[in-house]
């Protein structure tokens, strides 16, 4: 609230004129700014929502597999294995009984990816089968940066692949990454 107040009191000199009018000086307390003040920023923090982390939904399968019966079969066809190394590399193949490993890199398996899953579902069409596309087998090994199995994840988001699991390198494929 502002106030007024009265300023000096007495005449130390005359002057022509007569008398001086008296002047009013303004003096404003401030407690009920900074009161609204502190009111606004913390109704403005207790509102705000802080920012959520984003995180992808993986779902993992279930490990308690008694017999190999229970376990899903899928064609080798309709497989293919990526595997990620050290310095951004990517191995990846398709073969099982007969791997031929090629080497590629984040700019060109998206690419990789789509055409591998427009030939399965054109396989699948052909047969009769189920069209689920392209089942995709991410193995990063120890030497890979978990960046990389982000990069990779939204690989597969980008191009649709609807199944792809994180597995572990087995040691056969260890030893016969290129070098």
């Amino acid at each position: 609230m502002a106030e007024l107040g009265e300023s000096g009191g007495g005449h130390h000199g005359k002057k022509r004129g007569g008398v001086r009018a008296k002047k009013m000086s303004t003096r404003i307390d401030m407690t009920p700014m900074v009161d609204l003040g502190f009111l606004l920023v913390t109704f403005f923090i207790l509102t705000t929502t802080m920012a959520k982390p984003k995180a992808m939904q993986v779902v993992m399968p279930d490990t308690k597999i008694k017999d190999s019966t229970q376990m899903s079969k899928i064609r080798e066809s309709e497989a293919m294995t990526i595997i990620l190394d050290k310095n951004d590399r990517i191995i990846y193949y398709d073969s099982i009984q007969n791997p031929k490993m090629e080497s590629t890199n984040f700019a060109k398996i998206r690419k990789i990816v789509i055409d591998k899953n427009n030939d399965v579902l054109g396989l699948q069409q052909a047969n009769g089968w189920d069209q689920k596309g392209v089942i995709i087998l991410i193995k990063p090994t120890d030497s890979s940066k978990y960046e990389n199995l982000v990069n990779i994840l939204d690989e597969m988001k980008i191009a649709q692949i609807k199944s792809y699991a994180i597995v572990g390198v087995s040691p056969e494929e260890i030893a016969m990454l290129p070098k």
